[in-house]
């Protein structure tokens, strides 16, 4: 009687004890699970999400909610429903590294599928004020040939988070290293030239004060499915600190873009973004990337100003081996062709004039460009 007593008090207590293991197991699992979900998050020294609760999803377009007075989140036309959680948790891939920021691909829980996130370092970053006032005025740019931006997230300690949509293309760079279909090149070309002129317009023109984008290469040119080109990163320089802003100029300069007045001037122009325009047309025409920053004329050119992988040829006005024969011997039966390329590559190097002020505008450059593209 006492065995079947004993039997029938200690198995249920054994039954209830290896279930609370097995529950407590579990549970641990899973914490370590999510714990490793947030490591691969965008952010994941940030410290969590739980303040993230604090913020409120929604709201007006270019306006923020903030917790406590330590972050803040502003939300742009299509970022709506992007929420801090979203932001931070999100499970990022490196696309891109440089000496201020970090550039992600990333799967959000809302709004976009796929976005990318470029977080700026919080030793690179402006102050929360000053990022706050160059959102407004970079969110408000809205352009079939710019890229948005969706949000822009401030972190406590000064860390910035920029949040735009993603494009499968690729950039520009991208296309001029893999090639462009020679069937097609002219077409795409003028295609490419005329979309980066309207998008650039647009910063220079439709708003009282002109938005410079102060770091244009083919690198911050994105491209959709059907190559229609949008420019990124127009200016970034608003959000970082005085010294990264001239680092990341300094980078600019030593890959050719960087427009001569300002080896000696610190703030970026229109004039000086109309320049690497000019090198972006020069380099779709050669169908390489400039590799020479130092950007020192001889003295017989004085009225021309490129990196010297092509100076030497443009100034003997050997074209043909500067631009691709093989472009100009597939088109050699259409008599207007060599036409075009000359006015082309004419206008080019208007744009990269070492006066500033002799440079075309941009709504010069995209009549030109226009007018080209009918002939």
């Amino acid at each position: 009687m006492r065995k079947v007593l004993i039997n029938a008090v200690l198995f249920p207590a054994l039954a209830a004890a290896v279930a609370l293991a097995i529950f407590c197991f579990v549970r641990c699992r899973r914490r370590r699970g999510r714990g490793r979900g947030r490591d691969r998050s965008v952010l994941p020294s940030h410290g969590g999400g739980a303040r993230a609760d604090r913020f409120q999803a929604g709201g007006a377009s270019g306006g923020y909610a903030a917790g406590g007075g330590e972050e803040a989140l502003m939300r742009f036309p299509g970022g709506e429903a992007l929420t801090v959680a979203a932001i931070l948790e999100a499970p990022g891939e490196v696309v891109a590294k440089s000496s201020h920021s970090t550039l992600y691909r990333a799967g959000l829980s809302a709004g976009e599928a796929v976005a990318l996130l470029r977080f700026v370092r919080p030793a690179c970053a402006a102050g929360a004020d000053e990022a706050r006032a160059a959102a407004r005025a970079l969110g408000a740019a809205r352009h079939p040939n710019l890229v948005p931006i969706r949000a822009l997230y401030i972190g406590p300690r000064g860390e910035k988070l920029l949040v735009h949509p993603f494009y499968a293309a690729g950039s520009l760079r991208r296309l001029l290293q893999e090639g462009i279909n020679d069937s097609q090149r002219w077409e795409i070309i003028c295609k490419l030239s005329i979309g980066i002129a309207k998008g650039l317009d647009h910063l220079h023109t439709a708003s009282h004060k002109a938005n410079v984008h102060g770091n244009l290469k083919t690198n911050n040119v994105m491209l959709d499915a059907d190559f229609q080109p949008r420019i990124s990163d127009f200016g970034l320089y608003l959000l970082l600190n005085s010294a990264a802003a001239q680092e990341m100029l300094e980078t600019s300069a030593a890959q050719g873009y960087k427009a001569p007045e300002l080896m000696k001037m610190r703030d970026a122009t229109r004039e000086s973004d109309v320049y690497s325009l000019g090198v972006i047309m020069v380099e779709m025409l050669a169908q390489k990337e400039v590799a020479d920053g130092r950007n020192k004329p001889p003295p017989n050119a004085r009225d021309i100003h490129l990196p010297a992988s092509f100076r030497d040829l443009v100034l003997e006005r050997k074209i043909s081996e500067a631009f691709g024969s093989e472009l100009l011997l597939k088109r050699s039966k259409d008599s207007g062709m060599e036409g075009r390329l000359d006015a082309y590559f004419e206008l080019a190097t208007a744009c990269c004039n070492p006066s500033p002020s002799l440079r075309p505008d941009t709504k010069k450059i995209l009549k030109r460009l226009e007018d080209i593209a009918r002939q």
